[in-house]
């Protein structure tokens, strides 16, 4: 039985909420605000809410490290040219700024979103969503055919939605003093605000999703750091403890009595005595030993190595599991060579390159939507059988970007061809090297040297011989 519109509304916000609920717990981790676990009770009843706000955190070096490398730079058509219109609609709506952010967030919470859509009927708007904004339903048993997608967003004490459908948009809106507050039932408070109709012929949002198995959802760089990262604050919060306590020798007097001084009444006669404070003794670094046979000694430091052997344990367990440079997570560098360097970067790299596969599919459909909302119904074909240009995921010095280029041309690789392969090139900068090639093989043919490398310098006059005898 088809749902209604309002029904579809309940169903994919109650979904957006299991799935937002989750991404925050995973947000909270890349933000380091995460609460101590795996400490036995008693050491949490010692130190209280000591370490409430402590976090040694790798949960922000690990996906920092991929969307780093992930930089869409052109959009490439079926037959192997530059789509100009597809990367100026691009830079209009700053999705080449945008698109990084939400790269993070998918690679955070497992997906983000983007959204192609002319709210005024004249501009494209390209615009991205986070997992707590944003759901897209598929069609039962087709894992890329889009069904529906929700859009929420909140404006002051209200609560908006826009429900997408491949001919429609219904809108929908409900006062809300708290987001998300509604229970989840057919009567939630959502009044109809319009429908528009949706000349795109196709549901206009597009998850970006980090990874899925056949038979799963998308996946969290950070899922598999987590327990390692709990495990990492805890020892850390144990090494500080024990720092506290033992990092120093301790000492004993032995066969002493403790200080004491003589407590007098008001006649002057002794009535008692009681203890000297140590903490002057300690402060001072003075003590008198009177009684024969006194003598001090001494308790070694703990050895807090022992903590940090496991920390270090923990994060190369990280680094393995989630293929980031060493280099990465302990800063380590010396001596290593440009070879030893690509070595240990070469999973990274790897995983740049498969994640470019996943989120250049969606950056496809993205920009065929784009092309289908401009009337360019042949351009949204020819870019949708397209790739996504990306900046090498390799980070080369100059002088290796030189070489290999200089080895690419003895071959006769083309001109154009090089400089593609060269890092942060646009198509725009190829272009321009492009014609002023041109211009200086005019030149060159024209026979207009000095317009090429200027203007012969004019001689020296002669010396008068008679100025020099004199």
């Amino acid at each position: 039985m088809a749902l209604s519109p309002l029904d579809d509304l309940n169903r994919l916000y109650g979904k957006l909420q299991r799935r937002a609920g989750r991404a925050e717990v995973w947000s909270n981790y890349y933000n380091g605000d995460v609460p101590l676990k795996f400490a036995s009770p008693e050491f949490r009843g010692q130190t209280g809410a000591l370490f409430d706000d402590f976090s040694d955190n790798w949960c922000q070096v690990v996906p920092d490290a991929t969307v780093e490398r992930l930089v869409p730079i052109a959009f490439r058509l079926n037959d192997g040219t530059i789509d100009a219109k597809a990367w100026d609609a691009w830079r209009r709506n700053e999705a080449d700024v945008e698109v990084g952010l939400a790269f993070l967030e998918a690679l955070i919470a497992g997906r983000s979103f983007g959204l192609v859509w002319k709210p005024d009927g004249i501009n494209t708007e390209i615009t991205f969503h986070d997992v707590r904004q944003a759901i897209v339903d598929y069609v039962p048993g087709k894992r890329r055919q889009r069904r529906a997608g929700l859009l929420i967003w909140r404006d002051g004490d209200q609560e908006r939605a826009s429900l997408f459908y491949p001919d429609a948009v219904f809108l929908f809106v409900r006062e809300s003093s708290n987001a998300y507050g509604y229970a989840l039932d057919s009567g939630a408070g959502w009044m109809s605000a319009g429908t528009l109709p949706n000349p795109l012929g196709v549901v206009p949002l597009v998850a970006l999703e980090n990874r899925a198995r056949l038979r799963g959802n998308p996946t969290s760089e950070i899922a598999s750091v987590a327990p390692l990262q709990d495990s990492v604050n805890t020892l850390w919060a144990h090494l500080m403890t024990a720092a506290d306590e033992r990092a120093v020798p301790a000492r004993a007097v032995l066969g002493m009595d403790r200080p004491t001084k003589e407590v007098l009444d008001e006649d002057g006669e002794v009535i008692g005595e009681e203890d000297l404070p140590i903490d002057r003794f300690r402060r001072d670094r003075l003590l008198w030993l009177e009684r024969e046979g006194a003598q001090i000694a001494e308790f070694s430091a703990a050895d807090l190595t022992n903590y940090t052997q496991v920390i270090e344990t923990a994060v190369r367990h990280i680094a393995a599991q989630t293929r980031t440079p060493p280099s990465y997570l302990t800063g380590e560098m010396v001596n290593i060579s440009a070879d030893a360097l690509v070595a240990s970067e070469a999973g990274l790299v790897a995983k740049v390159q498969e994640r470019q596969r996943y989120f250049g599919a969606s950056l496809r459909e993205l920009m065929r939507l784009e092309a289908l909302a401009a009337g360019d119904a042949a351009r949204a074909e020819a870019i949708g059988m397209g790739s996504v240009v990306w900046r090498d995921a390799q980070f080369r010095s100059e002088a290796q970007y030189a070489d290999a280029l200089t080895k690419y041309k003895a071959i006769n690789v083309p001109d154009e061809a090089l400089w593609e392969r060269m890092p942060d090139t646009t198509p725009e900068e190829i272009e321009r090297w492009k014609s002023m090639r041109d211009d200086q093989a005019a030149a060159i043919v024209g026979g207009n040297i000095a317009g090429l490398f200027g203007a012969k310098p004019d001689e020296a006059p002669a010396e008068d011989p008679a100025a020099i005898a004199q």
